[in-house]
């Protein structure tokens, strides 16, 4: 991360707009909006949301699944020892 230049006050974004969505496109970097000194927004271009979206669901699935792993072995053990 390039801080000094990943993070712009929202003047910045305002003022130049076009040039921000042109260089997160280009770099696949993103950047980080502050108001007021505080972080408020993030732009990103849509390839980099697309596939953090697609990995946040792979994660879920994951998880899911070893859950169900975990309680199909509860239930397993469970039928197990009532013999």
């Amino acid at each position: 991360m390039h801080l000094s230049e990943d993070i712009k006050p929202i003047s910045y974004l305002k003022a130049k707009t076009a040039d921000v969505i042109k260089g997160v496109n280009e770099n696949q970097r993103a950047v980080f909006i502050t108001q007021n000194g505080e972080a408020k927004a993030v732009v990103q271009d849509i390839k980099s949301y697309e596939n953090m979206q697609n990995t946040l669901s792979l994660l879920k699935l994951i998880i899911q699944s070893e859950n169900d792993i975990e309680e199909k072995e509860l239930y397993l053990n469970c039928n197990i020892s009532a013999y």
